[in-house]
C-alpha cells in the first residue's frame, strides 16, 4: 500500500461513517429510540471495511481480502442482529438518553456533533481491517493466527450477550445483577472479547518489510478498548447500573474485575 492509497483509505473510509452516523442521527431523532445508533454503527463500520477491503486500496492477495471480508461481515451480523434485537425491547438506550438530558434545548444539534465524532473514532477501526486485507503477501501462519484470535473473540463475546441475555430471561433469577457464567469472571466480558477480537486484524496486518503502514492497525484494538473501558462503554453503563441498582451492583463491582476475566474476590460476610 503506497502513501497515496492510503490516504485515499483514509478519506473513503471517513466519508462513508460520516454519511453513515448522520444516518444514524436521522434514524435516532425519527424513533426517539436512541438504542438505533449502534446498531447503525455496527452495520455502517461493517459496511465500510468490507467494501474498502474489497476495493484496490492495496496489493494484497485476494484470497485475504476475501478472508478479511468475511471476517468483517462476520462480526457486524453478530453484533448488529443482537444490538437490534435488544433494541426492539426498549424504549431508548439509557446511556444517549441521559446525554440528551443533559444537553438540554441543545440536545438535537449535540447528538449530532456526537455522532460525527463517533464517525471519526471509528477510522481507525475501518483502516485495520483494510490493512490487514492488503499486506502483500500470500496468505500463511500469520492470518492462521490472526482469524484463531478473531474466532476467540468472536466466540467470546457471543457466549457473553446469550449468558446475559438468559439471566435477564430468567423468572427465578437470584438478584438483578448477572454474576453467572464469564459475567462471574468480569463485569463486562463482552467488551473484553470485543477488543480481542479486533486484534486480529493487527496480527494479519504487521509485516516487517513491504508494507509500511501495517503497523497502523495497532490502532484499532488499542482505539476500541480506550472507547469501552474509558469513554463510551464501561463509565457510562456503570454509571447507570449504580443509579438502578444501588448497593447490589457496587457488591458486584467490589469483587468483580471491570474488564480482564479473572477470580472473583472474596467478600466478608
Amino acid at each position: 500500500m503506497t502513501g497515496l492509497s492510503f490516504l485515499a483509505a483514509l478519506v473513503f473510509i471517513a466519508a462513508a461513517m460520516s454519511v453513515v452516523m448522520a444516518g444514524a442521527w436521522l434514524i435516532e431523532k425519527r424513533t426517539g429510540n436512541s438504542g438505533w445508533i449502534d446498531v447503525t454503527w455496527t452495520f455502517g463500520v461493517g459496511g465500510t471495511a468490507l467494501a474498502a477491503a474489497l476495493l484496490p486500496f492495496g496489493t494484497g492477495p485476494w484470497e485475504r481480502r476475501l478472508l478479511v471480508a468475511a471476517m468483517a461481515a462476520a462480526w457486524a451480523l453478530r453484533l448488529g442482529l443482537h444490538i437490534a434485537g435488544r433494541t426492539r425491547g426498549i424504549t431508548d438506550d439509557a446511556r444517549y438518553a441521559k446525554l440528551r438530558q443533559d444537553w438540554g434545548p441543545d440536545a438535537s444539534w449535540q447528538m449530532f456533533r456526537f455522532l460525527q465524532i463517533q464517525a471519526a473514532a471509528s477510522v481507525p477501526l475501518a483502516l485495520g481491517i483494510v490493512l490487514a486485507a492488503h499486506r502483500p503477501a500470500s496468505l500463511g501462519w500469520q492470518d492462521g493466527l490472526g482469524l484463531a484470535v478473531f474466532v476467540a473473540g468472536w466466540a467470546g463475546g457471543a457466549v457473553a450477550d446469550r449468558q446475559l441475555a438468559a439471566f435477564v430471561a430468567d423468572k427465578n433469577k437470584r438478584g438483578p445483577i448477572c454474576d453467572v457464567g464469564l459475567w462471574r469472571y468480569s463485569r463486562h466480558p463482552n467488551y473484553f472479547f470485543e477488543c480481542v477480537l479486533w486484534a486480529s486484524y493487527a496480527v494479519m496486518a504487521l509485516a516487517w518489510s513491504g508494507h509500511p503502514f501495517g503497523w497502523a492497525a495497532l490502532l484499532a484494538p488499542a482505539f476500541m478498548t480506550l472507547l469501552l473501558t474509558r469513554i463510551s462503554g464501561i463509565p457510562p453503563l456503570e454509571e447507570h447500573m449504580l443509579r438502578k441498582h444501588g448497593a447490589a451492583f457496587a457488591d458486584y463491582q467490589a469483587r468483580t474485575s471491570a474488564f480482564i476475566p479473572w477470580p472473583p474476590a472474596q467478600t466478608k460476610g
